[in-house]
């Protein structure tokens, strides 16, 4: 093999690596992917014969490209109309109820679900950063410092920030899969029949329930707190999703459900996280656009 070849053999053992740091920092499969991409060109351009930790040079550049996307995000508010900043739910991965899809299984893994996503994506893009390399990679403070311009003393400053913030967020189900859908499952049910008493018994008192800009367009908040709300809000969810058809599936990893509207069409993903047998989050994406790009593939009978 020529030096491109072996260049493009060795970035492939690395793929699967930096799509998972890029799809911790920007909540989104075709960013994520288009990160991956740019690092590839970057190392195609480069002059490899004095790096010695090719790992480590990739995961630094992978970082910064995700953190000028970041950043770009933030000055031009991308946000659909009719939401505030901030409001973009991210990307579900969606798998068989059976188990996560090899090629997914390491973007969910240590528990990234729905709910530590919403978490990092309100974090500020160089604490967002210093969290998702320190913490879930274990890339050293001193190694993060020039990625976001700051000293090591401020960087692990960012980090601890982010961290109490993800430790102040019910971010982490519980880990049988079994009990997490017998409560999805009957907060379901209690939705289609209207059981507002039941509803209550399977929220937590402090339950929040997030969504997007489907459920906008349906006049229904965005975002609702607290048990008596939120059972108020999936009842009325559950009247426009009356006629869909439900499949249990994981989404990222912990118990969820994906709809289909009568005429076959995408209607809606359902993540839950459920803690101690109660559901503290609820995340629904619904906006037919981005429902559109989705890759449902794995459920399909």
């Amino acid at each position: 093999m020529d030096k491109h070849d072996v260049l493009a053999e060795q970035f492939g053992e690395n793929r699967t690596h930096l799509r998972a740091v890029a799809y911790r920092m920007l909540g989104s499969i075709s960013e994520a992917d288009d990160a991956v991409q740019e690092t590839w060109l970057r190392l195609s351009r480069s002059d490899t014969s004095g790096i010695e930790n090719l790992r480590g040079w990739l995961t630094t550049v992978v970082a910064r490209v995700c953190l000028n996307m970041l950043r770009s995000r933030s000055s031009r508010r991308e946000e659909p109309l009719g939401e505030p900043p901030g409001a973009r739910l991210p990307d579900p991965i969606i798998s068989n109820v059976d188990g996560i899809d090899p090629e997914h299984e390491v973007l969910v893994a240590d528990s990234v679900g729905l709910a530590l996503l919403v978490v990092l994506e309100m974090l500020a893009p160089a604490e967002q950063l210093a969290f998702v390399l320190h913490d879930m990679f274990a890339v050293p403070f001193d190694e993060i410092a020039p990625i976001v311009g700051r000293s090591s003393t401020a960087t692990r400053q960012f980090a601890s920030r982010a961290r109490r913030r993800v430790r102040g967020a019910a971010t982490s189900p519980d880990a049988d899969l079994t009990r997490q859908r017998e409560v999805v499952d009957a907060f379901l049910a209690a939705s289609r029949d209207g059981d507002f008493d039941t509803l209550l018994v399977v929220l937590d008192p402090d339950v929040v329930l997030r969504s997007d800009g489907g459920v906008v367009r349906l006049g229904l908040s965005r975002e609702v707190r607290g048990a008596t709300a939120v059972a108020e809000q999936a009842l009325t969810f559950s009247q426009f999703a009356r006629s869909a058809r439900t499949r249990p599936a994981l989404v990222n990893g912990a118990a969820g459900v994906v709809s289909w509207s009568p005429d076959g069409r995408l209607f809606s993903v359902m993540g839950c996280t459920v803690r101690h047998r109660k559901i503290v989050e609820i995340d629904i994406l619904a906006d037919p656009a981005r429902l559109s790009q989705l890759d449902l593939a794995l459920l399909e009978d």
